[in-house]
């Protein structure tokens, strides 16, 4: 069963890399602080404040742009799934008309196959594990197998075995695009752009000439906070199958319940 991941568990994965985030941009404030006089940070002060009023117009731009682009990758990876799984419970409706040897496998491959994906396709995508993963699909090379060896035998069983073949299709095509959305991953020059940006915006509210050390300690650090916390909702969405918000395995559980409550009706 998937465990359904609690408020809690979420706000324990996320504070680590927000309170850290906050922790290092207060200590940086310390030690600017510490090295360079009052007087001329002060001077510069209405230059650094334009400044910084453009350069987080532009970073805000850059992460609304990345989150985009990360919530439309998850949104695919949710949506081939359920894609997938419905191919699943397709295939095995139809493959119900067949005689009984030919639903017997074609039953056995299915459900091999669904529970493959959870116990080793689910870890397996987390690592890019590309043996395991064959290894699954080999299970389809068996349903393949079961179907082209099929001769039907009426025209009733004709138009059950070209459904079938084209519902395979479908699910090794789905299979294909959870797979590649799984590998999916923003391009490693727009990472390090975002961590950059990161630091030189953060970096440039150093440069302030605040008098009370608490206000700009306090303004300092939810600035990094912020811009941890949405890194950290980028970094786990872009990792689909493996972060804190990985894609449900539900409709693959619901999927597996089906052809088991099915069976035990026939038996």
């Amino acid at each position: 069963m998937t465990v359904t991941r609690t408020t809690w568990q979420t706000l324990r994965a996320l504070t680590p890399a927000v309170v850290g985030g906050s922790l290092l941009a207060i200590l940086g404030l310390v030690v600017v602080r510490a090295c360079v006089p009052a007087a001329t940070l002060e001077a510069s002060n209405d230059v650094i404040g334009n400044y910084l009023q453009t350069l987080g117009g532009i970073y805000a731009v850059l992460l609304a742009f990345v989150v985009v682009i990360v919530w439309q990758q998850f949104n695919d990876a949710r949506l081939n799934v359920e894609t997938e799984a419905n191919e699943i419970a397709d295939l095995f409706r139809t493959s119900q008309g067949m005689p009984p040897t030919q639903r017997g496998r074609m039953a056995d491959c299915l459900a091999r196959y669904v529970d493959a994906v959870l116990a080793q396709d689910w870890p397996a995508m987390q690592v890019n594990d590309e043996a395991v993963l064959e290894r699954v699909g080999h299970i389809l090379d068996e349903i393949s197998e079961v179907l082209h060896a099929f001769e039907p035998g009426s025209t009733c069983h004709q138009s059950l075995h070209a459904e079938s073949l084209a519902r395979f299709n479908d699910l090794s095509d789905a299979r294909s695009m959870r797979l590649s959305s799984s590998r999916a991953r923003i391009p490693s020059a727009l990472r390090w752009l975002l961590y950059t940006g990161a630091l030189i915006l953060v970096g440039s509210t150093w440069l302030f000439a605040v008098d009370s050390f608490v206000i700009h300690a306090i303004v300092t650090g939810a600035l990094a906070a912020g811009v941890s916390h949405v890194i950290y909702v980028i970094e786990d969405l872009d990792d689909s199958f493996g972060g804190a918000w990985q894609v449900p395995r539900e409709p693959f559980e619901r999927v597996r319940a089906h052809m088991r409550r099915r069976g035990s009706r026939e038996e």
